[in-house]
């Protein structure tokens, strides 16, 4: 008989109000039984938390980076695209790379479900690891970013949604694993504020109050749900699933948006930012850009439960 592959519950953390999401290092010491050990329970520990709290929509899931699996994993094979992300550099904006070893993508209704599982992860991996990033992320009204446009509007249905952010037969040693990718931006709200509703609307491509489509003879070629699209050989669309949440600090004026997506393969996501940064696609960069600026940028790779929990052997 075969036992269906478990994999994280990457498509169902679009869920739950708020996030917490969590980026840490690894320490150089040479003995890492610690870090295995935790992620050979992680699944143990996902499972009870979402039976202490049944109606909460908790959901989380944990990625590895590529430097953080040639030191856990030295003689396991490794995701055929999991590598460290290149910075892309274009003639206005740049993409920037920065450094995760372990990303965690906790969502819940309550923040104190959240921060529940965070203080686990701390408590069992403070001696062996060293924070990077944390960063609170809450639904703001009906799904909208800081921005006031819904985010997400892309995103596939549930059952096409795991043709897209799960690995297939391609690379069959990782079927069901995900490829996910982070990026936090900050948002200059004082320019977008400055513009006219009719405006910000040409720069995201979609009306704001209804989240409708501009038509094409409106549409700017330089709007972001134009730009930042990938497309096959044969002119199709291809999609990742985004789980973006927006952030905020009013009192220092800092407001944003964290960009997280998942897919079955990197390259579709690298596409994409390429469009967006280089103009790759048409030769227009994206307009978003201009209030919009990443400060980080990371690739992990998301296990199944099963292999995570064949690491206790």
């Amino acid at each position: 008989m075969n036992i269906p592959l478990r994999p994280q519950p990457v498509i169902n953390n679009l869920a739950g109000e708020n996030a917490l999401f969590i980026v840490l290092g690894i320490n150089s010491n040479p003995d890492h039984s610690g870090i295995i050990d935790f992620l050979a329970n992680f699944s143990a520990l996902v499972r009870s938390m979402a039976n202490r709290f049944p109606n909460s929509q908790f959901t989380a899931s944990l990625g590895i980076g590529s430097h953080a699996w040639d030191l856990l994993f030295p003689d396991l094979n490794k995701p055929k695209e999991l590598q460290p992300f290149q910075e892309i550099k274009g003639s206005k904006y740049t993409a920037v790379a920065t450094s995760g070893d372990l990303f965690f993508h906790i969502r819940a209704n309550q923040m104190a479900i959240c921060y529940e599982l965070a203080s686990i992860i701390h408590d069992q991996l403070k001696e062996s690891s060293y924070p990077i990033s944390e960063t609170k992320g809450f639904r703001y009204f009906d799904g909208r970013a800081i921005l006031g446009f819904v985010d997400g509007t892309e995103n596939p249905e549930h059952e096409i949604a795991k043709e897209i952010a799960y690995v297939g037969e391609e690379d069959i040693e990782f079927l069901g694993g995900s490829y996910v990718f982070i990026q936090k931006y900050l948002h200059n709200m004082e320019m977008w504020k400055a513009l006219s509703t009719e405006e910000q609307e040409k720069v995201i491509g979609r009306k704001k109050y209804d989240d409708v489509e501009l038509s094409d003879d409106v549409k700017p070629q330089n709007a972001h749900n134009v730009v930042s699209k990938a497309h096959d050989a044969d002119g199709n669309e291809l999609k990742i699933l985004r789980a973006n949440m927006p952030f905020s600090n009013p009192s220092e004026g800092e407001s944003g948006t964290f960009f997280i997506g998942y897919s079955r393969s990197f390259n579709i996501t690298k596409t994409m930012l390429e469009n967006m940064f280089l103009g790759k696609e048409n030769g227009h960069v994206d307009r978003l850009l201009d209030f919009s600026t990443p400060v980080s940028g990371s690739l992990f790779f998301v296990p199944t439960f099963d292999f995570l929990e064949d690491l206790a052997e």
